[in-house]
């Protein structure tokens, strides 16, 4: 009997040093950062169809087409306790916006490579935004972020293996009805992108052109969400059996060193058993990172355990460091600095009711998998809580401290042995988080964090 709670306390304090080396935070100091102004438009190529000149024609009051440019005002409402706020933009836009950057690959020139996620949000709303990735350069010294060149998704060998919102089409270019690319990776001659509403892996040449779209597969059974084309509603109300959440498909997508083997993260933990709950461990819950083989196109079966540290929080990028280890954005829903909060209970338009709360990167460690495949959390920094001691900062800086308050943060890359990139996704126009009444523009950050890239 004595033995009981010598044991209980040896364990006890075996998951406090885990939980404490999880908990670790490390310093991130602000070089650089800029900024790309959140209306930036481009045409559609000129074999595209006509209906593509304009977007966001379904964007605005949920089953109605408007087609006066510029007519719907754009605003933010994150949750049912959120007053939605204008952001000073409005739909259609004349042209096909860059916004939403969701994924990024440092290319090693001082130029990354990202892309525009579906478009405005859902399937529904999104048939004439085009799916779209691009180089761009920022320039640190100046703030300002050069789109160098952009691409478009495209299918005229009909690789899609469903009807697309271009069917008929010579191009069959892509739009966000049919994808929504969260994440990109380039490997030789192709481009590798991590799909939500499948979800899918989608194969492309280095022009966009579609060479192959795989199902996922996860313990020999193949992946789907409400989303996925695949899925037929009844006739009558009834359950309907999916293993993915809408939209949270795969979020984050790494690859490794040698190009040979892809890690496509999903943003919500798989739906498991007979009522379909989010898969947990001992009620916290996980996500799965994947394992895919590039050379074979398929999928290896293995796969790996990521924790979330609150329930509701979210994935909003993934990248390596070096063959065991990466960087992981793990997220809250919420947006806007707390210091321009609302008062308690106050539901206003001129506040942020639900400030930015939980917003980090993660390093984490492969090699350091625990039994049940959940990777070690090595320590994070906190983008609410970044060090600007040269006052660097081009927007959000204060008293030598800046936040990045964004809903939605979805890039993060390695750019040498000291500094990361990280970026958000402005969810145009529905996003305001750096400033009320303001349409969130693309920023770019560059981080010093040399403690956590050197942490074990």
């Amino acid at each position: 009997m004595r033995t009981q709670p010598f044991l209980m306390a040896a364990a006890a304090g075996l998951l406090l040093a885990a939980s404490v080396s999880a908990q670790t935070k490390y310093p991130a100091v602000l070089e650089g950062q800029a900024v790309l102004p959140a209306l930036t438009l481009v045409p559609p190529p000129a074999d595209a169809p006509q209906d593509l000149q304009i977007s966001g024609r379904y964007a605005g009051p949920p089953g109605k087409r408007v087609d006066a440019p510029e007519s719907v005002a754009g605003n933010s409402a994150l949750s049912d306790k959120s007053a939605p706020r204008p952001t000073g933009l409005s739909l259609p836009f004349k042209g096909q916006p860059v916004q939403g950057f969701s994924g990024i690959k440092n290319l090693r020139d001082g130029t990354f490579l990202t892309l525009s996620d579906n478009g405005f949000g859902n399937k529904a709303n999104s048939p004439d935004a085009m799916l779209m990735f691009h180089i761009v350069k920022p320039d640190w010294k100046t703030g300002a972020v050069e789109r160098v060149s952009t691409g478009f998704l495209n299918d005229p060998d009909r690789k899609v293996p469903f009807r697309i919102v271009n069917e008929n089409t010579p191009r069959r270019y892509l739009t966000g009805s049919d994808f929504d690319i969260e994440s990109i990776q380039p490997i030789g001659d192709a481009l590798w992108f991590g799909d939500e509403f499948g979800p899918y892996l989608i194969k492309t040449d280095r022009t966009g052109k579609v060479l192959a779209v795989y199902d996922t597969v996860v313990d020999g059974k193949t992946v789907r969400s409400p989303d996925h084309p695949g899925l037929v509603m009844p006739a009558t109300p009834g359950p309907v059996r999916f293993e993915a959440r809408r939209s949270k498909g795969f979020e984050g997508m790494a690859v490794s060193p040698d190009g040979k083997t892809l890690y496509p993260l999903l943003e919500g933990p798989l739906l498991a058993g007979d009522k379909g709950e989010p898969e947990a461990r001992d009620g916290q819950r996980f996500l799965r990172i994947l394992e895919f083989d590039v050379d074979k196109g398929a999928w290896t079966g293995k796969s790996w355990k990521y924790a979330l540290e609150q329930p509701t929080n979210s994935i909003g990028d993934f990248n390596l460091i070096d063959a065991s280890t990466g960087l992981i954005i793990e997220r809250d829903d919420t947006e806007g600095d707390a210091a321009f909060a609302c008062m308690a209970n106050a539901i206003k338009v001129d506040c942020f009711n639900v400030p930015a709360k939980f917003k980090r990167i993660y390093k984490i460690d492969f090699s350091q998998a625990d039994a049940d495949g959940f990777v070690k959390k090595v320590g994070y920094i906190d983008l609410m809580d970044i060090d600007d001691p040269q006052k660097v900062a081009r927007q959000g800086g204060k008293d030598g401290k800046l936040t990045f308050p964004f809903f939605t943060i979805e890039n993060v890359d390695l750019v040498d042995g000291d500094r990361i990139i990280v970026g958000n996704d402005n969810n145009l126009p529905f996003s305001s988080g750096r400033a009320l009444g303001k349409s969130d523009d693309n920023e770019l950050i560059l981080l010093k964090v040399t403690d956590l890239l050197k942490a074990k």
